[in-house]
């Protein structure tokens, strides 16, 4: 098997995800890969990228992030009206991500999601929770 990129294991991670009907069937936005998610997008939307990926030895070793966005929801605080997280929704489609990923077989890889992390993203009122993914590529 030839030596994989990180082109290749973004499109690794997006077409398990976007071939997922039941994902498909949840989210209000898209599946895309880094850059490619809508300026401005105030929808539910998933968004993949490597951001390490040994290279010249086998078996390769990498880091993928699976970021999930979800628009923050208003919430009245002592009188006063805030943005805060949609746990709810975060916790939801997170569950809809990971089965999809855990139930994904690949010939000759294996990747494991190791930790979770719920990131705020105050200037465009949303948050995402990341995934992070670790590959071991035979």
């Amino acid at each position: 098997m030839a030596l994989k990129t990180t082109f290749d294991t973004d499109e690794i991670l997006y077409g398990i995800l976007k071939n997922d009907t039941v994902l498909a069937s949840v989210i209000t936005g898209g599946v895309y890969t880094t850059g490619a998610r809508p300026v401005g997008s105030e929808k539910e939307d998933v968004v993949v990228n490597t951001i390490t990926l040994t290279q010249e030895y086998t078996p390769q070793r990498g880091v993928s992030n699976v970021n999930i966005h979800v628009s923050d929801i208003d919430v009245k605080i002592s009188g006063a009206n805030q943005k805060r997280p949609d746990s709810k929704r975060l916790k939801a489609l997170t569950g809809y991500v990971l089965d999809a990923l855990r139930s994904a077989k690949v010939a000759g890889l294996e990747f494991v999601v190791t930790n979770q992390n719920t990131i705020r993203e105050a200037a465009i009122s949303q948050h995402f929770v990341n995934l992070r993914i670790e590959w071991n590529i035979h």
